[in-house]
């Protein structure tokens, strides 16, 4: 049973380990096999396989009269769910995007409010939401928009303006 807890508490060692050294083994074996362990060689699968499979192994050895091969097939079988559960999570997370930055053409579609009054010949300002900030810019309409009226961007002619075009409700 020592064994076990052994490995048990080495793959929590390993995994703290993991926060500090990130992406170590993944440099090390970068290229062997051409990808075919890609991701499955980071610390924190094979931190979760080894404390999954010592904290199991010691909780079968314990709890039954089954012997130590029995412990550790048992080990094995949670040690191995436990490290595709991880690379899964760890997969997810990774997908969180493609990171790009946003771009004045995104505007295109989006909603406002004036903050300041739109003339028909001249400019305005108008609240917009650009990367989750909010921007005012110079806004331009084909007809009178009142202070506080809806607005949707229709165009971007510069990085500072916008023509828009009042919401009919």
């Amino acid at each position: 049973m020592v064994l076990f807890l052994g490995l048990g508490i080495g793959g929590l060692v390993l995994l703290a380990a993991s926060l500090v050294f990130d992406g170590v083994l993944e440099g090390v074996f970068d290229g062997v096999l051409d990808g075919l362990f890609d991701g499955w060689l980071s610390l924190p699968v094979i931190a979760g396989f080894v404390s999954m499979l010592g904290f199991t192994g010691a909780i079968v050895l314990g709890t039954t009269g089954l012997g130590q091969g029995a412990a550790a097939a048992a080990g094995a079988v949670a040690g191995a769910g436990t490290g595709w559960a991880t690379y899964r999570f760890s997969r997810a997370l990774q997908r969180d995007g493609d990171g790009s930055a946003p771009h004045q053409a995104d505007l295109v579609g989006s909603a406002g409010r004036v903050v300041t009054a739109i003339p028909a010949d001249g400019y305005g300002e108008v609240l917009l939401s650009f990367g989750g900030q909010p921007l005012k810019y110079a806004a331009t309409a084909d007809a009178p928009i009142e202070r506080g009226a809806e607005i949707w961007v229709t165009a971007t002619p510069s990085t500072t303006s916008v023509s828009v075009r009042a919401v009919k409700r």
